[in-house]
């Protein structure tokens, strides 16, 4: 017994010392994360004795009636404004009085990118490029948003945000280069084109399957806010892409680990051809938000100073409060999805002249500046020229570049080749060479080391 008992107390100083060191490590652990925790997210203590919830997971009181809560709790989420379809200021004190210069470089940039799409357009259709996606119709969400981002912040794009690289000074030479997939590309001609993306400008790679963006830009955020960086995380996407599952994973990730992460949802009316009446049965995207303890916004997509003040007030509480916003921005899809779809199939012509005569937001911002005596009839001819002849030029610098060097099919995978990745790479020189009338070399680049 007396053994027993001399055990025992061993026993109970060793568990007394390990529960002292875990609680070191633990707290030692809480002060390195240094997790902003507010009171509403604190436990309250319990007392048994008050009749009202103790459940942890919500806040709330009971109540002694069976009702269930109705899907729209509020009349539809108001769209927020500052331009009407004239271009008039609604609300002057909402006017984020830019200089003439900055509007100005707004409308170049937003027109420069409509004509890139038309002859990247016709391009494909010519059998010149494989693949293309218009962004008619949606260049206000694309620059509002950009101009009112830190240049260092990063950007998750889905793969029609070809404004928001422009906006940060991506040439028409590399838009032209990725898309036909030259020896100038910066993706070495791997990807698909409108598969745009920059490391000295801070845009990640596009991919091509729906909302993978949504979790890796929560990810990002958060290491940004471990390492205090005083940088936001902007990530795009449609309204289709919000039905994925990595969609919700990305807003409650983002939510619970409290990033500086800006959701920008794009709802354009149309997921190829599946309309939002069939995508959704609630308000929209925006009404999304409280669910995830997120605060939201609705905007009007086709006002660029709408969409540029949204973001603005966004980015900048999203760094100083640590927590993400979700950006609703209602606009319209003018051209069909891709290269691959006809629009024409699933809704009419008449649906899409309305958007693209009457309330698109390039006339927005052109009535806009013609009131302000910024913008006359002579300067939009000139433009309109001068901005064809530039990307005419990189289309045609871009057709006569060659191609990437076969070789490059093996690289940036591995620091050193494998021994595998070597075989594939003789496998694939023996049979150019057996068949080398059918690959003609001279087309593409020498590879260099």
């Amino acid at each position: 017994m007396a053994a027993v008992s001399s055990m025992r107390k061993m026993y109970g100083l060793c568990f007394h010392a390990v529960r002292q060191t875990a609680g070191r490590k633990a707290s030692r652990l809480l002060q390195h994360r240094a997790f902003r925790v507010t009171a509403v997210h604190q436990q309250q203590p319990f007392d048994s004795s008050l009749e009202k919830p103790q459940f942890p997971g919500a806040s709330a009181e009971f109540v002694d009636h069976l009702e269930f809560i109705q899907p729209n709790v509020i009349s539809g989420i108001p769209i927020y404004r500052v331009m009407d379809r004239q271009g008039k200021i609604v609300n002057p004190s909402e006017d984020p009085q830019l200089s003439k210069e900055t509007v100005l470089n707004f409308y170049q940039n937003m027109t420069l990118l409509n004509t890139m799409d038309r002859i990247l357009y016709e391009s494909q259709r010519q059998g010149r490029i494989s693949f293309y996606m218009t962004n008619y119709g949606e260049e206000g969400t694309h620059l509002g948003s950009a101009a009112a981002l830190d240049p260092h912040d990063l950007v998750f794009g889905q793969y029609r945000e070809a404004g928001v690289l422009m906006y940060r000074g991506f040439p028409l030479d590399l838009f032209m280069a990725q898309c036909y997939a030259n020896a100038d590309d910066l993706g070495k001609g791997r990807q698909m084109p409108v598969h745009y993306g920059s490391r000295d400008l801070n845009f990640v790679t596009i991919s091509s399957p729906l909302a993978t963006q949504l979790p890796q830009a929560a990810g990002a955020a958060y290491a940004m806010k471990r390492e205090n960086l005083n940088r936001a995380v902007i990530c795009y996407f449609g309204e289709g892409a919000a039905s994925e599952g990595d969609a919700h994973a990305g807003l409650n990730f983002s939510a619970t680990l409290e990033c500086p992460l800006i959701f920008f949802c794009r709802n354009n009316g149309y997921a190829i051809s599946t309309p939002t009446s069939e995508q959704y049965r609630g308000d929209g995207i925006a009404a999304r938000g409280p669910g995830y303890g997120m605060l939201s916004i609705r905007v009007d997509g086709n006002d660029v100073f709408a969409v540029y003040n949204a973001t603005k007030e966004a980015r900048r509480r999203a760094v100083a409060e640590n927590q993400p916003f979700l950006i609703e921005a209602m606009t319209y899809r003018i051209g069909h999805h891709s290269t691959s779809d006809d629009s024409s199939a699933y809704r009419s012509v008449d649906e899409v002249n309305y958007w693209d005569k009457q309330d698109h937001p390039i006339s927005r911002l052109r009535h806009y500046m013609t009131a302000r005596g910024w913008w006359s009839e002579d300067d939009e001819r000139s433009w309109r020229k001068q901005s064809r002849k530039t990307v005419m030029e990189a289309f045609e610098r871009a057709e006569k570049r060659l191609k990437p060097n076969p070789e490059l099919l093996f690289t940036d995978v591995y620091q050193e080749m494998t021994p595998n990745l070597d075989k594939q790479r003789e496998s694939l020189w023996r049979h150019v060479q057996q068949y080398k009338e059918h690959y003609p070399l001279d087309l593409y680049d020498k590879y260099q080391h």
